[in-house]
């Protein structure tokens, strides 16, 4: 297995990620939530995300909106409902225009590290289990997007448009999480495999 691979065991579940988010929403502070909870669903990078504007981020209410990640190759990338509502509401509260950045630190300036890493880690402690703690599960802040990029394979997005959203290769994605891409989960339907390989002109038994 590619030393890349991350095991289904290793990934923060849907209900480990709502759990975490809802924590985090009644005990931090700023835009930590917000920041936590589009990547949470976006699967932005820590440094995409601090470096997102207002300006770059389109958020129709109730539909799916759309982030502009102007890091490196620029790439678009979906917004669900429930985290447009989050960041529409951020957007209200904090009074941002269109030019300001979209997290950024209480008394100005791009989010810091470290102010979300210590409420990362308060979170943890609050909501996981000690031995999931212990195991080291949603150690790094990036757990959120490895969790997410997981939930839209298994949501059935192709590994393309997984890749194309995250701004890496398929190769990546394949690499990364084999366990989406086991042929024995895989339902072939071998009649249509049939006519769809056989050749001209050989007789049908």
């Amino acid at each position: 297995m590619s030393k890349l691979a991350i095991g289904e065991s290793s990934l923060l579940s849907a209900d480990h990620v709502r759990a975490l988010l809802e924590w985090l929403q009644e005990e931090s502070s700023g835009a930590v939530f917000p920041f936590l909870a589009a990547m949470a669903g976006t699967a932005l990078s820590p440094g995409e995300a601090v470096s997102v504007r207002v300006q770059d981020v389109t958020l129709p209410d109730g539909e799916f909106g759309e982030v502009l990640v102007r890091a490196g190759e620029s790439r678009r990338v979906p917004v669900s409902p429930d985290v447009v509502g989050v960041l529409r509401r951020w957007i209200d509260e904090a009074g941002l225009e269109a030019e300001d950045l979209l997290f950024p630190a209480e008394r100005g300036g791009a989010l810091a590290s470290s102010e979300y890493k210590r409420a990362w880690r308060r979170a943890r402690q609050a909501v996981l289990s000690p031995d999931e703690v212990q195991a080291g599960l949603g150690e790094q802040v990036s757990s959120l997007r490895d969790s997410c990029l997981d939930r839209w394979l298994e949501a059935g997005v192709p590994a393309w448009g997984v890749a194309e959203w995250a701004g890496v290769s398929e190769s990546w994605i394949a690499l990364r999480y084999p366990h989406r891409f086991r042929l024995e989960d895989i339902e072939i339907d071998w009649e249509h495999l049939e006519e769809s390989l056989r050749l001209p002109g050989i007789p049908e038994r």
